[in-house]
């Protein structure tokens, strides 16, 4: 991937050359990837793969022992101290966070906030908008993901499915430059799969940026305009997902897709 492509106006997110290493257990091995303004990208792959690990290192919540990554066109600034890795600039790493929605697989709800405190937490103490204008937008996208209703509940309140819906809320208040979905639907029980799945396939349509890790082969196929199938912590397949789920180039892709699709 050249500089250009890192850094160019229509990428939202791009890493390069990603390596991660949780002690001698090498779990990402150069993996190079750019996703465009309206992308949706699905990344699937076996447990074990590197998938939330990749997803990780774009927000730095897990810091690469080599590569970079770039939030809308610039590249967070990392340097080494005692041996390891760090961001060089705290409040660039903060700014550059600022732009992206991470949904956890597990919500990470506060839960001593109701849904409408978490969802304008974030608006009103990180981007300093007045608080009327982030509980307006804030009822706004509650109503969109169909949880108008609860934003005086507390998350215990409410079931998985909810607190998921409103997990994306909260990420879509950060008005992001890219959705990052960790496996979204894996704490959920079956019957609550699919009201998270309309949610996000509404943000589909609506030409948001998103990078999803999932296990829902199905779905997967249905909302992505590209698919990856990363493998051992690389990359080995990648394409529109008419061919990622029709026709895989690689035996370990194929039978990945076929065992899942068949469930």
């Amino acid at each position: 991937m050249t500089g250009d492509a890192m850094t160019g106006d229509d990428i939202a997110v791009a890493v390069t050359g990603m390596h991660k290493r949780f002690g001698a257990l090498e779990v990402l091995k150069g993996v190079s990837l750019a996703a465009r303004t309206g992308e949706v990208i699905s990344i699937i792959g076996a447990s074990g793969s590197g998938k939330s690990t990749l997803l990780r290192c774009i927000p730095l919540l897990e810091v690469p022992e080599e590569g970079e990554v770039a939030i809308a066109g610039e590249v967070v600034r990392l340097r080494m101290r005692r041996g390891t890795r760090h961001p060089a600039d705290a409040a660039q790493v903060n700014r550059l966070r600022g732009l992206l929605g991470f949904v956890f697989q597990s919500f990470n709800l506060w839960h001593h906030m109701t849904v409408l405190q978490n969802v304008i937490e974030a608006p009103v103490h990180v981007h300093k908008r007045p608080r009327a204008e982030a509980v307006a937008e804030a009822e706004a996208i509650l109503e969109k993901v169909g949880m108008a209703d609860k934003r005086d509940a507390f998350p215990a309140h409410l079931s998985g499915g909810q607190q998921q819906r409103a997990a994306i809320a909260r990420a879509l208040a950060m008005r992001p430059r890219a959705l990052l979905f960790d496996e979204p639907t894996s704490a959920l029980d079956p019957e609550l799969v699919g009201e998270v799945l309309l949610v996000i396939r509404d943000l589909a349509e609506e030409g948001r940026t998103m990078l999803i890790v999932t296990h829902e082969m199905a779905f997967a196929a249905e909302v992505s305009t590209r698919s990856i199938f990363l493998h051992d912590g690389r990359i080995e397949e990648e394409g529109p997902p008419t061919r990622i789920f029709r026709d895989p180039q690689t035996e370990r892709c194929r039978q990945f897709v076929q065992r899942h699709l068949n469930r």
